[in-house]
């Protein structure tokens, strides 16, 4: 099993090389940033499962090296942090890509973040892999996306504007530790578990392709997703009395469109999505998802001064429902037919727009749950910023989508020095 640690010492090594190489020769523009950072969480409901009071507790140093001369850009992103609930330390490449860029043409090979889709937290056609523990825990929302090892070609040919993705390893969102959250499982006594990814093979290949266009004052935007979905499935070895799990991760098309535009004294945004289930087309099988169509709509405007508004409507519909309800086994909870979430986020800026004031919140009519964030940012200097905020989970049941975390309520710190 190869050990970040030396990715990360490599990229260190590759940014020093590439940074004495190209100021030798003066054969391009370059810089070096990034942060340190100071990132705590705590429990104020209830002790995590494994008994520690803290989801995050950690110092995290980032470096971001950009080399530039026409047509080719240079761009690494690389993080080292150590974490003191595990108490080690720790890194990863966060991004990693060459560029290169023509009048009619660009590309991009690496390993990079993509985002596809209008949702404000909400990911109809950004079928790219997201990162919830962050997200759940506190980390600064930039560390809800992740990048993929793959390549982006931009095609530019006047009526259109396109985009395709190809990306041969496949990457699984990272779902919050059953150490640090309490989660739901539907099988908590199997503890023989295996998971298996997708084998990197041209056939498993997964491949995306964006067109997009200014029509009658709008963005529009369609899109094609084949691939997998990002969340595993389990499978048992025996359905009545199993001893053994395999979580693997079911073969997924999604088929989707969206559209932006002002209206209405704001901006309105539409998307939906067609998920094809590809290998339980039927929806006889209750351990892979049922196909789905997907919308949202989205409203947000500016009410006055650095005071912005933004709401948000999201539907799920499940196909061939009777077959999912009549092969569900009895102990299993059942997902409904038609599945709804609102948001709303207000942001207002203060005192020269240092002060950030935010609150955002899902609720889900449909079973009742809810997730509220409020937070607090105030930029000290140009370099030196700090965040206060919390994620409060409750409503619905125990295996609810937020519902599940109704003992995970946190509170958490940010500071981050950027240079």
């Amino acid at each position: 099993m190869r050990d970040i640690r030396y990715v990360f010492i490599a990229v260190f090594i590759f940014c020093y090389s590439m940074y004495v190489s190209i100021s030798y020769a003066e054969a391009a523009d370059i810089s070096l940033h990034g942060f340190f950072q100071e990132n705590y969480s705590f429990d104020v409901r209830a002790s995590n499962p494994d008994g520690g009071d803290f989801k995050l507790a950690e110092e995290r140093l980032q470096l971001k090296l950009e080399a530039s001369k026409d047509p080719f850009h240079l761009f690494v992103k690389a993080d080292g942090w150590y974490d003191h609930i595990d108490q080690k330390w720790d890194s990863a490449l966060r991004e990693g890509y060459a560029d290169y860029t023509s009048a009619k043409w660009d590309a991009r090979i690496g390993r990079q973040i993509i985002t596809w889709g209008l949702g404000d937290l909400i990911f109809i056609n950004d079928v790219f892999p997201k990162d919830y523990e962050a997200f759940f825990s506190g980390r600064p929302l930039e560390y809800l996306k992740k990048g993929v090892d793959g390549a982006k070609v931009g095609i530019y040919p006047g009526f259109a504007s396109f985009e395709l993705v190809a990306v041969p390893f496949f990457t699984p969102n990272t779902f919050p530790s059953p150490n640090r959250f309490w989660m739901f499982d539907p099988m908590p006594g199997v503890t023989n578990r295996e998971e298996v990814k997708p084998a990197v093979t041209l056939g498993n290949t997964e491949f995306a392709v964006r067109a997009y266009r200014e029509i009658a004052g709008f963005d529009a935007a369609i899109y094609f997703y084949r691939g997998f979905f990002r969340q595993p499935s389990m499978m048992p070895d025996n359905p009545l009395m199993p001893t053994r799990l395999t979580l693997f991760f079911p073969k997924l098309s999604v088929y989707g469109a969206s559209a932006q535009g002002r209206a209405l004294d704001g901006v309105i945004s539409l998307e939906a999505g067609y998920y094809e289930s590809r290998e339980d087309r039927g929806g006889t099988n209750p351990m892979i998802p049922n196909s789905q169509t997907r919308f949202l709509i989205g409203y947000q405007r500016q009410m006055w001064e650095d005071f912005t508004i933004g709401l948000q409507y999201y539907v799920e519909y499940m196909h061939n429902y009777s077959a999912y309800v009549s092969n569900l086994p009895d102990d299993f909870p059942k997902d409904p037919r038609y599945y709804d979430l609102t948001s709303v986020r207000l942001t207002q800026f203060l005192v020269h727009q240092t002060l950030k004031l935010s609150f955002f919140a899902f609720y889900s009519p449909a079973v009742g749950d809810y997730i509220l964030n409020p937070e607090i940012k105030y930029n000290f200097t140009d370099h030196i910023w700090a965040a206060v905020g919390s994620n409060i989970f409750g409503g619905g049941n125990q295996a609810s989508q937020f519902g599940q975390f109704a003992k995970d309520d946190n509170v958490y710190v940010q500071l981050r020095y950027e240079f």
